[in-house]
Order: C-alpha cells, then sequence, then structure tokens
C-alpha cells in the first residue's frame, strides 16, 4: 500500500518528510475497512503511530476546518509531557496545508496561558490527562463537538493511575465520537476501558508485537553487583554513539549516575521527575544539538523521547516487567534505522533477567562487558576512519600545516595528533574477568584500607532470625567497645552470622565481649571463628552501614524482634520464618 490514496495535502507534507510508503500501522488504519470506525491498535514505540492515528482522524476533521473552532474538533492524550510535545509537533506538520489549529496542554506550562489559547478556537488539542481534566473543570475546555478521540499509550496511562481522569475526559465527549486507543500491550484494565467506551472496535495488531522489536539488536551483560556503574561506562566508551540514554529505576540513582558520567568526562545529561520542564527541554535541545551524547533518566521522564540519532539504550537498572523493557528500549531503533539496547545484570539476577526476555519473545546475546583492550582497539578504527575520511582544507589550514613540517617530522605531528584526540576521550575502567576464578580472586584482595589483615569472629543469629547488619552494628559495637568503621566484611549465612575485625584490635574485641557477657539465657554469644564456610552465601566486603536517622524504625519490613534482659538477642516469638528478601538497587 502507498499513501496515493489519501488527500493531496498530506500526500504532499508525507513527502516533504521523507515517507515513500506507510509503516505496518499506518496502512492498517487506513485501510478502507477501519474507516469511520473505532479503532484498538496495538503498536510498539517507533512504528509510526503518531502519524498513523493523524492519518485516521483527518476523515472526520477535513470538512470542518475552516475558521477558528467552536470547541476542539478532536483530542489526543499522552502519558507524559515530552510524549504530548512530540505528538503536537508532529501533528503541526502533517496538517499545515489543512489550516488545522493545534493547543497543547500540559503540566509544567503556564495554564493560564493555555487557557487563552484554548478561548482561541483550537481544531485540535494534545494533553496530558492531568492538565486537561484541570481545563475541564474549570471550563476552559468544551469537548462538546469532539468528533475523534485519540488515547496514546493507554497501557502507561492507566499504570501512572491516569484512569480517573481519563474517565472524567471520556464522559465529557459526545455519544457519537470516535474513539482510537493506542497500546503497546493490552492487559485486563485496557480491556475494560475498550470496552466501556467504544462501539465494535477493529483490533489492528502490528507485526511488532509478537517479535520484540526487530531493528534493535539485544545484548546482556553480566557483572558483579560492584561494577554496574563501570560497565556502563565501558559499553558508553565501546560503542561510542551518537546519542545514548542510561535507565535507571530511581531519580537517586539517576542524580549518581550523572554525576559518575560527569566526573569522567562524557557530555551527559539527566531526565528524572526532580527536573523542571525548563531544565528538560534544555537537556533535551542539548543532545539534539550534540552539546551533549548522554542522557540518563528514569522511566517516565524518558517516555515520549524521540531523538533521531539515538542508537544505544542501555538498562542500567532492569526493568520491572518486559513491557517496560520494550518501552526503554523502543528509544532507539525507530524509523528503520538500527540500534541496540543492553541490560546490565548482576550476577544474582540473571534468572529473573532470562524469564523476562522469554515473556518479551526476545533472543539476546549474552557478552562480557567490554574490556580496555577491546574498547582501545574500538578507538583506534575509528580514529583511522576519521582522520582518513576525505576533508577539504583552506589555506589557513594548509599554512600551518607547512610550519608544522618546518618544526617536526611527519610522524610526530600524526602522534601528537593522535594523542589529542586519545586525551579526549574518558578513560574505560578495569573490570573483574568475568570467571568464577577471576571473580573468588578480586573478592579476596578487595579490602578497605585497614582491613589487610583480620580475624573473623562469629555470632549465632543469621536470617532465619531476621538478622540485619542494621542493628547488629550497634550491638557488636556496644558489646566490643569499638566503633562501626572498625568492623570489617559481614556475611549473613541461615542460622549465623560472620564477620572481620581488624587483627591489631582482635584481642581488645575479644576481652570486651568477655566481660560484657552476661549468663542471660537470651544473650547473643559472639566467638572467634574460621570464617564462613567456603562458597556460603554472604555479604563479603560489605562496607560500614550508616547510622539510623532518628526516628526511623529499628526492624523495617517485618515484626520487631523481642529482647532479652539485655536486649541483645532478637526472638521473632515462634517458628523461625525466613523473611522474603527484597531485591536490592543496584
Amino acid at each position: 500500500m502507498s499513501f496515493s490514496n489519501l488527500p493531496a495535502i498530506f500526500g504532499e507534507a508525507l513527502a516533504e518528510r521523507g515517507y515513500a510508503e506507510p509503516t505496518a500501522v499506518q496502512a492498517a488504519v487506513i485501510a478502507p475497512e477501519a474507516s469511520g470506525r473505532d479503532l484498538i491498535v496495538s503498536a510498539q514505540t517507533g512504528s509510526g503511530k503518531t502519524v498513523a492515528f493523524g492519518l485516521a482522524m483527518a476523515e472526520n476533521l477535513l470538512d470542518r476546518l475552516d475558521g477558528p473552532a467552536e470547541a476542539p474538533l478532536a483530542l489526543i492524550v499522552a502519558p507524559t509531557r515530552e510524549l504530548a510535545l512530540q505528538v503536537s509537533r508532529e501533528l503541526i506538520w502533517l496538517y499545515a496545508r489543512t489550516g488545522a489549529r493545534i493547543a497543547t496542554c500540559v503540566g509544567g506550562m503556564d495554564p493560564s496561558r493555555e487557557r487563552r489559547v484554548l478561548r482561541g478556537g483550537p481544531h485540535i488539542v494534545v494533553g496530558t490527562p492531568g492538565r486537561l481534566r484541570d481545563h475541564l473543570e474549570r471550563g476552559a475546555l468544551d469537548l462538546g463537538n469532539c468528533a475523534a478521540v485519540v488515547l496514546d499509550e493507554a497501557d502507561e496511562m492507566l499504570d501512572m493511575g491516569f484512569r480517573e481522569d481519563l474517565e472524567e475526559i471520556l464522559d465529557a465527549t459526545p455519544e457519537g465520537r470516535r474513539t482510537l486507543l493506542f497500546s503497546a500491550t493490552m492487559p485486563k484494565p485496557i480491556v475494560a476501558l475498550a470496552k466501556r467506551y467504544q462501539r465494535d472496535a477493529l483490533r489492528i495488531a502490528t507485526g511488532g508485537e509478537e517479535r520484540g522489536h526487530g531493528d534493535i539488536a539485544f545484548q546482556v551483560v553480566t557483572v558483579s553487583p560492584s561494577e554496574i556503574e563501570a560497565a556502563a561506562v565501558n559499553l558508553l566508551r565501546y560503542h561510542e554513539a551518537e546519542t545514548a540514554i542510561l535507565f535507571c529505576a530511581t531519580r537517586d540513582n539517576v542524580r549518581r549516575l550523572h554525576a559518575t558520567l560527569q566526573e569522567r568526562g562524557f557530555g551527559v545529561v539527566a531526565l528524572s521527575g526532580e527536573h523542571s520542564q525548563s531544565e528538560r527541554n534544555q537537556a533535551l535541545q542539548a543532545l539534539r544539538d550534540r552539546r551533549a551524547r548522554v542522557c540518563v533518566a528514569t522511566d517516565v521522564a524518558a517516555r515520549g523521547i524521540d531523538l533521531p540519532s539515538l542508537s544505544l539504550v542501555i538498562h542500567v537498572e532492569i526493568p520491572r516487567d518486559a513491557e517496560t523493557l520494550q518501552h526503554r528500549s523502543g528509544r532507539t531503533g525507530r524509523a528503520g534505522k538500527k540500534g541496540t539496547a543492553v541490560l546490565i545484570v548482576p550476577y544474582p539476577r540473571r534468572r529473573r533477567v532470562e524469564s523476562m526476555l522469554r515473556g518479551a519473545r526476545i533472543n539476546a546475546e549474552w557478552i562480557d562487558a567490554p574490556s580496555p583492550e577491546a574498547i582501545r582497539a574500538q578507538d583506534r578504527e575509528r580514529l583511522l576512519s576519521a582522520l582518513l575520511a576525505p576533508a577539504e582544507y583552506d589555506e589557513e589550514d594548509r599554512e600551518l600545516a607547512q610550519r608544522l613540517l618546518a618544526e617536526r617530522s611527519p610522524e610526530d605531528i600524526a602522534a601528537a595528533l593522535v594523542r589529542s584526540h586519545r586525551a579526549a576521550m574518558p578513560q574505560p575502567e578495569e573490570m573483574i574477568e568475568n570467571t568464577p576464578e577471576a571473580r573468588r580472586a578480586a573478592q579476596q584482595e578487595r579490602h578497605r584500607p585497614g582491613f589487610e589483615d583480620t580475624v573473623w569472629f562469629r555470632l549465632d543469629l543469621g536470617r532465619r532470625q531476621n538478622a540485619d547488619p542494621r542493628w547488629l552494628l550497634p550491638l557488636l559495637c556496644r558489646r566490643g567497645h569499638i566503633t562501626r568503621n572498625e568492623v570489617g566484611a559481614i556475611r549473613i549465612g541461615a542460622n549465623e552470622t560472620h564477620f572481620q575485625v581488624p587483627r591489631a584490635i582482635a584481642k581488645k574485641f575479644a576481652a570486651a565481649l568477655e566481660r560484657t557477657a552476661t549468663d542471660e539465657e537470651d544473650a547473643v554469644r559472639i566467638e572467634p571463628s574460621d570464617g564462613p564456610a567456603e562458597g556460603g552465601r554472604g555479604r563479603p566486603g560489605r562496607p560500614p552501614h550508616k547510622a539510623r536517622p532518628a526516628g526511623a524504625r529499628k526492624h523495617p519490613g517485618g515484626p520487631k524482634p523481642h529482647r532479652g534482659a539485655k536486649g541483645e538477642k532478637p526472638r521473632t516469638g515462634g517458628k523461625d520464618k525466613k523473611p522474603k528478601r527484597k531485591d536490592r538497587p543496584a
């Protein structure tokens, strides 16, 4: 199918943008069987769905675009500001020749200005659920003449808690409107929403729903939990993508990784919920004009980002589910371009990721993190390609070249040029080789200053007794008359816990334990040990924990243990139950 059956005003606009043939979703929504019907469309990010619904709703609008509209004729609802602004930009060029007026209403913008624009008679309104509902309740938005409503990324809007907003908005539209629902996935809440607000809807599912994203190469890198940031640095250096985005789960992690990359010399910006709309716009503009090449973002902040040069997505923290994996990865591999999505996976989380990939029907390549040697080899090839590429030089360039040749040999000048290029590149990180032997050796060598020579002790509490460093550390300090900075590695087993103290203070520590020991039945027994059993599960090399802030719960995530006579031994008050282990953030 081609765009030849569309009105000429759309054909010309599409040709100017380089559209020769419709994508699968575009062809489906403009097919004769879809004409005039409500639609439920499953389409992945980057499949051209904005142009698709822009063309689909055109038949409801074209004969009503003369002069300002008394009330909007079409409404598009998107989950985030970035996506709404992107949709608005796409519709502006698509409808440029029709005379349609388009208004955008999103959070973070001046609401009074938006109300003035709405009074000006726009034909199409694009907005986020919360802001649209606010204008509706204030009487600034009249949906009584709405002929078409589009819900873009409806699944994400429901996940973000916009159900009530969407229902109030849809209830304000006429019964005879046309409703187009676009969703990458079709969970039960979406099906229920469609059943309530659509009539005899045509279900359209494009091929991408079954095979993930054909233009994206998926890779998985397994690393030690302590080397996640180092792996991110090396992946950025290995690929040297024109634009890359790194996903984290929380604002704090975005802030920390942004600072880490900035310190290492990357041109990097951050996007999270703590940034204002102005800051977000500035960050995106920096990526578009190449002042920055790396973006660190949370999932919600990155919704709707459309960067044509984006070719690398790194999941620094594992997505919460297969749908999030698809949405994140879909920032690249758009409009026929190839992209790469890499998941950084701590060794203990490998099985979870394998299950997620199976659920998403993604065949990923499991690889080691790029080594400094591999990065340097890539650098050499890139540098040779850049220096040997055809180029034009003006007279000033040639004059300076002659002066250099008079002072230095060609080899020295070439070496200086190579050195200047390398100096501008962030240094790669040394990483543990991905073998069990190398990981064990590295673990044995990793000591904090002052803990090169240590002695092991043990106490008769473990995971089954809810042992946790947050209350074990104060206990050890109180019993052994030491500070938390004098406690080394802590390894918590099923029924016992082993920990280290420096050999220089071991005798003093043991003597203090004897003085503070009691004859009470509930006293915790602490005694010297040969260390945890080889291969036992624990927390090797764990640094001291920070002091608990005032007012914080001493035993989060479970019942407060009963204390004995000296307040030392926790008891759960019945049969020992192994607490559920919570996934620790990367």
